[in-house]
């Protein structure tokens, strides 16, 4: 057999002689045919697979076996067939040492379906690694309403739709009829047998078109919305051109030239001009420019258009530019106090030309300038009605700017001057014009001598006839120990951060030296032994600010308003016209005792203003903690020295105000549950109580009895509080329902009796209807003996409903309502609606609500005019406002003490809220209230309907705390042991609609210069982690609030790595830095 099997048949050639020699070596004599013979047929009997790429063959186990492992070329064998296979063991290194095998070694293939053989499609599946065998298809996003896209789409004009008028049937329909523009009856043709096509579909099924004249009708629809635009602007140009001292008429063209923009271009001209039009925003400015500037023409001395000017232009005017027209109307008008507040607001909120000087002699110059118009020293321009009054609001509105800006000193030596320049005037100035007044008070001021507040304040009077006599006064050297020093001590934690370090001790400073620093005589000071100058107020600083107020109510208010500025809980509230500006700190939110006790809650109202010397972080709870040991006694000095100088009411009110102060220190004190300080605070105010009762003025004076029965009560001797009170009614004697202020000693024993522990409720109740019954009864008052009897309530219900017809009746008559009505009435409704509750139940005391309510709400706002008389309705409102209060706590203590649906006090709360959006204790009520709802929707649809059509910001603040306080909820339900947040319920959607109310309500002047409002955005998108916006929202918040130290403050522990850049921004704009980095780093050193 030949070695290579494609040489066998030259081997057995017959010519093969010299052939054969020459091939003789490709015979191998060793094969033998018979075993090709066998192995061909095993190979036909066993099927395989042929893979053509390997050039080296081997036959399978079976056929290695028969052959005696002997390996043959396939094209040996003779019976070739296609089932035959190869195999390869030759081992691949490239299949160890690559992840997959070389691409081009693999078949390529397309394959049909993601499916596979063999396997159950319900338990088993194959995942593809390559691309899918689906097609793509090409689907199109579609787009959400937030896209530029589809907000472009809402600036296309939309298609205006006319319908005919017709009659309106007497018949209803069931359905609305669809009809066509042509009412003809259908005409059946070959195209259209059933009459149902129109004749559009008539002729496109004929392949014709409509004709020209309807193609051009949809063209036609606009131009007839333009028409009507036209001839509205022809009808306001005829109007102005009759009547151009219309003020009123101009600024509701002006108004209209926003919808003239919206509209398709009614003065285009070139195609594609009406597009740049409606989009350009400079036109529309331009345009109403030009008609403010036509009716200031005609209207030279209107303020409010050329106030309107000045605001629209502050678009595209720079600042200087502005800054030069406002001077010139100031110089105009200056008898216009609206005019000065809002220069002046213009000037606090230039960040670009801001310094707390400017607007610090600004101020000066402002009062000043009024002082003269109200003295008559400025001939051509005579003082308007309510001059005196705005004079006093722009006062107390510099004092809060002062305030909030660091400079306490200067705000405290106004209040200080201000009281000896109103109270302790010398007789001989007293004719002077206010000019002439303030340079006599100048050597009073530069002598030395004490000042309201301080040690041995006797006043200016005092001191001015001391030197007529030309005496010396000699002064007694202080025998209190001085305090100890406390610089020391600012640093208690130097491993602490830099910038924690300074603001702890820059707040401890802001708090222990808002008083003004002055040389002590007693022991050989100079000016020059102060440390920091800015502690010391010059003559020059408070000069130009000095009024004179004449009225004696404004007096009192002043008095107040000190009082409420060093933080006594006098109830004065600021002005609406600094109202906002002054509020700062968040203690608006803050329930207090509220929830535990709604009958008798103590809630001092500062109306978001903090007091001197606190810039707390936002979020420290307000408690009424006091001030240091100095501050005590310079208020306590403002008591001594203002008290003799009222008398009546007003003195009473000042008492009032004082024991409520020192009750509140020990409200704080009972809140942390400090029993060693509360024991000290107690007795201190129980010793002010009694001093202040042993007056010969105070004897009978039932505010004080009240205050002193509420204290001993709140610190728990129950017993004792029932003598005073039974000690304090017994002194009335038979003075009925006539006295509102027992009315009032009578209702709170009673509310305190009612909302005592559920163990002695019964009796307690019966103690209460005690207490109210014998305030009907001529008899004098005797201590609780047993239950009353239904004889004595009877005749108690009829005294208290012939007494309150007899209030209402008279409220009725009298038309500018007297102050004691009104206060008589309030006193008697409360009584009398807590009897009923007592007696019958919660139905009754509702309905006697519900009959003062319709009774006084007729004379607030009668039929046919939209609000009631300013004089009588300011009045009758506040009746209003403090019976639903008493109406909203007692649904609150009977829904804590029973099962009563929560929607009668949701609905009170409603109409409560409509009628006095102002109110921050309703406000804080609702919010609890809704906030246990778990739909947030009607909450969310009310405040929108309030928001939208009330003045004041405080729906604005409890809408945004609302929402806080719900995404507050669902992130307590989130998390897992307070520490990761699980999303299992999608709200992002709060987040965004908190920024959404933080937008809208800073677009209203009142709350782009609310510092109050900055501050909850800004700590607001700190807790939500976006650094970088924060910082833009701290530098938009200073744009319109530059004068807040507390934002500040903020952005330092917000954003420690830029404390240097604020703490320089700070000194640029002379706010008030009472700690430099320099000194800090040399306390760091010590």
């Amino acid at each position: 057999m030949a070695l290579f099997p494609a040489f066998a048949g030259l081997s057995e050639a017959p010519d093969g002689g010299s052939s054969r020699k020459e091939l003789d070596w490709l015979s191998n004599p060793s094969f033998c045919v018979g075993s090709i013979t066998s192995l061909s047929q095993q190979t036909e009997a066993a099927p395989a697979h042929v893979s053509e790429g390997s050039p080296l063959t081997s036959q399978g186990n079976n056929a290695a076996a028969d052959t005696g492992h002997r390996f043959v070329w396939l094209e040996d064998i003779q019976a070739v067939t296609g089932e035959t296979f190869r195999t390869d063991k030759k081992p691949d290194p490239a299949n160890w040492e690559y992840k997959s095998l070389y691409r081009g070694d693999i078949a390529r293939y397309k394959r049909k379906g993601d499916s596979c053989l063999g396997i159950n499609p319900k338990k088993q599946c194959i995942s593809w690694e390559g691309t899918s065998t689906e097609k793509k298809h090409s689907r199109k996003q579609v787009e959400r309403y937030f896209t530029k896209k589809s907000v472009g789409l809402m600036n296309i004009d939309g298609v205006a739709i006319s319908s005919k008028t017709e009659p309106p049937s007497s018949e209803p329909i069931s359905f609305i009829p669809v009809k066509d523009l042509e009412d003809a009856a259908p005409v059946t043709t070959w195209l259209n047998p059933l009459g149902i096509y129109d004749q559009s579909t008539t002729q496109w099924l004929q392949g014709q078109g409509p004709p020209e004249q309807e193609s051009k009708q949809p063209d036609a629809q606009p131009g007839s919305e333009s028409a009507a635009l036209k001839a509205k602007v022809e009808e306001f140009n005829r109007r102005v051109r009759e009547n151009p001292r219309d003020t009123q008429l101009w600024m509701a063209f002006v108004a209209f030239q926003d919808e003239v923009m919206k509209s398709p271009g009614l003065y285009a001209i070139e195609e594609g001009e009406q597009e740049k039009r409606k989009r350009s925003l400079k036109l529309i400015l331009e345009k109403k420019l030009a008609i403010l500037e036509r009716a200031i023409e005609s209207n030279q001395s209107s303020v409010d258009l050329k106030l309107a000017k000045l605001k629209l232009c502050t678009e595209f005017w720079e600042p200087s530019t502005l800054v030069k027209e406002w001077q010139k109307l100031i110089f105009l008008h200056p008898n216009n106090t609206a005019l000065w507040q809002k220069y002046l607001l213009f000037c606090q909120s230039q960040f670009s030309t801001f310094s707390i000087s400017k607007i610090h002699s600004l101020y000066g110059k402002c009062l000043s300038t009024l002082s003269a118009v109200k003295d008559g020293s400025i001939l051509s321009h005579p003082a308007l009605p309510g001059t005196e009054e705005a004079m006093f609001a722009l006062f107390l509105q510099q004092c809060h700017f002062l305030r909030q800006a660091g400079h306490s000193e200067k705000a405290v030596s106004l209040f200080q001057a201000m009281v000896d320049f109103t109270f302790f005037k010398p007789d001989s100035v007293k004719d002077l014009p206010t000019k002439g007044q303030v340079e006599f008070f100048e050597p009073f001021w530069d002598s030395g001598e004490p000042r309201a507040g301080e040690k041995g304040a006797r006043g200016w009077k005092a001191w001015m006839h001391q030197q007529e006599r030309g005496g010396w006064v000699v002064i007694n050297p202080d025998e209190d120990d001085d305090e100890p020093e406390e610089d020391d001590q600012e640093i208690k934690d130097k491993t602490l951060p830099r910038w924690q370090i300074w603001l702890a001790a820059e707040r401890s400073r802001d708090q222990r030296h808002w008083q003004p620093w002055r040389p002590e005589k007693t022991k050989k000071q100079t000016e020059e032994d102060c440390e920091d100058p800015e502690r010391q107020v010059l003559f020059d600083d408070i000069g130009q600010s000095l009024i004179r107020l004449c009225s004696h109510d404004l007096q009192f208010q002043l008095v107040e308003a000190f009082l409420q500025f060093l933080g006594v809980p006098s109830g004065f509230t600021p002005p609406a016209s600094c109202l906002y500006l002054a509020m700062d700190e968040n203690s608006i939110f803050d329930n207090g005792l509220y929830d535990e006790k709604p009958l008798t809650f103590f809630n001092p109202s500062f109306s978001g203003a903090s007091c001197v010397g606190r810039m707390d972080r936002l979020g420290c709870p307000r408690w009424t903690r006091g001030q240091n040991r100095e501050g005590e006694e310079f208020i306590r000095n403002v008591f001594h020295l203002v008290m003799p100088l009222f008398s009546g009411k007003e003195k009473s009110q000042l008492c009032f105000s004082w024991l409520q102060y020192e009750i509140a220190k020990v409200i704080w004190c009972l809140h942390p549950k400090n029993k060693k300080r509360l024991k000290s605070q107690g007795k201190n105010c129980k010793k002010l109580a009694k001093n202040l009762l042993k007056e010969p003025e105070n004897c009978n004076n039932f505010c004080l009895w009240k205050q002193y029965a509420h204290l001993e009560w709140l610190l728990g001797n129950t017993e004792d509080a029932r003598k005073v009170f039974d000690t304090a009614l017994g002194m009335a004697g038979s003075r009925e329902l006539k006295d509102s202020d027992l009315c009032e000693l009578s209702l709170l024993y009673a509310e305190l009796e009612v909302e005592l522990s559920p163990e002695v409720r019964g009796a307690a109740t019966a103690r209460a209807v005690h207490i109210l019954t014998k305030l009907t009864e001529s008899s004098p008052y005797g201590p609780y003996a047993g239950q009353v009897s239904a004889v004595r309530i009877l005749k108690a219900r009829k005294a208290y409903e012939h007494a309150l017809q007899d209030c209402l009746g008279d409220s009725c008559v009298s038309d500018p309502a007297p102050t004691d009505s009104c206060s008589r009435l309030i006193s008697l409704a409360k009584c009398f609606m807590l009897f009923q509750y007592l007696t019958i139940g919660i139905d009754a005391a509702v309905r006697i609500y519900e009959q003062v309510f319709a009774k006084l709400n007729s004379s607030v706002f009668p039929e046919g005019s939209g609000e009631g008389d300013s004089a009588s309705s300011q009045s009758w409102t506040s009746v209003l406002e403090a019976i639903t209060l008493m109406h909203t706590s007692l649904l609150r203590f009977h829904m804590k003490v029973s099962v009563y649906p929560l929607a009668p006090l949701r609905e009170a709360l409603s109409q409560a809220l409509k009628l006095y959006p102002g109110n921050q204790v309703l406000w804080r009520s609702y919010v609890q209230i809704q906030n246990k709802s778990h739909s947030a929707s009607k909450t969310r649809r009310f405040f929108d309907t309030i928001t939208r059509s009330a003045k004041p910001l405080e729906p604005w603040l409890f809408a945004i705390e609302a929402e806080k306080l719900r995404k507050r909820l669902v992130e307590t339900v989130q998390r897992l042991d307070g520490r990761e947040i699980h999303a299992t319920i999608p709200e992002t959607g709060l987040m965004h609609r908190i920024q959404a109310l933080f937008e809208n309500a800073m677009r209203s002047d009142s709350g782009s210069q609310c510092p109050l409002l900055w501050r909850m955005y800004l700590n607001f998108l700190v807790s939500l982690g976006n650094k970088e916006r924060s910082k833009g929202v701290f530098y938009k918040a200073l744009q319109n609030c530059p004068w807040a130290k507390v934002l500040y403050l903020d952005a330092v522990e917000y954003f420690p790595d830029e404390m240097q850049e604020i703490l320089d921004l700070m000194t640029e704009k002379e706010l008030r830095v009472r700690l430099p980095l320099e000194e800090l780093e040399l306390l760091l050193e010590d």
